[in-house]
């Protein structure tokens, strides 16, 4: 059974006030640009048998700048949908729902087709990208080159767990989480690398 490597793109504007980002396509900044670089040791030296991205250009930038040349798009890997949230940080939300946790809230709708995602959906669809990979891993290495709040519930999705509980596998930008397996199990491997 192979190793999956989960990328978080490098930092944004965004992800430096802390405002939600999920369909916003922003660009990485110089420093995460940097960010993404400094990331090629950690993966080269493996052959991946399957390279997904985010099809959002900071998560699509962050793979070629780290040198994982062939990643394909999957749709799948965007960010959570924060609808009425998006570009709004949670101390501004804490302000009107000081009780507010996205974990197990969700959000709700916003405007533009942005209808927002519950954390079931969004296990949903990280449930579907582990199902596409699966035989990829049976065989060798995945990477997936993504969002933090998405690749959280993926990890928790891949360990058996509910998608809330993404809120324990914290993943800074540019940095890479290894999800291996022992005595047949997935467990954690490594996490929060950086270069």
């Amino acid at each position: 059974m192979g190793d999956l490597l989960l990328v978080r793109h490098g930092e944004t504007e965004w992800s430096v006030t802390g405002q939600h980002t999920g369909l916003t396509d922003l660009p990485l900044t110089g420093r995460g640009e940097a960010q993404a670089k400094s990331l090629a040791p950690l993966l080269s030296g493996r052959t991946f048998a399957v390279a997904l991205t985010s099809p959002l250009r900071r998560a699509a930038r962050t793979a070629e700048l780290a040198g994982l040349t062939g990643a394909v798009p999957d749709p799948d890997l965007h960010e959570w949908d924060y609808g009425g949230y998006e570009g709004v940080t949670t101390q501004e939300i804490r302000r009107t729902r000081p009780d507010w946790q996205l974990w197990t809230d969700g959000v709700p709708p916003g405007t533009h087709g942005r209808p927002g995602e519950s954390p079931a959906e969004v296990g949903a669809r990280a449930d579907r990208v582990l199902s596409r990979i699966g035989g990829a891993l049976a065989g060798g290495d995945v990477v997936l080159v993504a969002h933090g709040h998405f690749l959280r519930v993926l990890t928790a999705r891949r360990l058996g767990l509910p998608p809330a509980d993404g809120r324990l596998f914290q993943l800074a930008t540019g940095a890479v989480g290894r999800l291996s397996t022992e005595h047949g199990r997935p467990v954690v491997a490594e996490w929060n690398l950086r270069s």
